[in-house]
């Protein structure tokens, strides 16, 4: 099963579960594709969409997923990394009306650059990451939070 992440942002990215029914019907995807779709609303036979899940049905569903593919946001990719999943990650952009700013294309070319995911720059990449993500072999993802939780302490320390 493919998981399609778009997110909780109050604006829609359509183009992407668009695409993503493309390739069902050109046949390219041929194995049950679930979309978390927020607030995107898309219609199609092809895919099961659900506007929202509980964090449990988040959890399972990333945990069930052969493929995740997610908007640029941080939590679902770093979800998706930390279930050792290949994670294709499409950022929302402004110019389509999909995001305030493009600071989603600077999360997934900083995941994508460490190895942690496969990153593109748009939905018509999909095709191809798609047979990247058969055979792509995630670099873990190691939290930074408790380096950071050190620093915060050390400071408070010696103020």
């Amino acid at each position: 099963m493919i998981f399609v992440v778009l997110g909780t942002h109050e604006l829609p990215f359509t183009r992407l579960v668009k695409e993503i029914d493309e390739l069902i019907q050109r046949g390219i995807i041929q194995e049950e594709v679930m979309v978390q779709s927020g607030h995107t609303s898309y219609e199609s036979e092809r895919m099961t969409l659900i506007p929202f899940l509980s964090f449990e049905e988040m959890d399972q569903t990333f945990a069930d997923a052969r493929i995740v593919i997610a908007h640029g946001g941080t939590g679902s990719i770093i979800t998706g990394v930390k279930k050792e999943k290949p994670v294709i990650a499409v950022p929302r952009l402004a110019k389509h009306g999909e995001h305030n700013d493009d600071h989603q294309l600077e999360i997934v070319d900083q995941f994508h650059a460490a190895g942690h995911i496969i990153g593109v720059e748009g939905p018509e990449q999909l095709e191809d990451a798609l047979k990247q993500a058969e055979t792509f072999q995630p670099v873990p993802f190691k939290s930074g939070k408790e380096q950071i939780l050190r620093l915060l302490e050390d400071f408070i320390d010696n103020v």
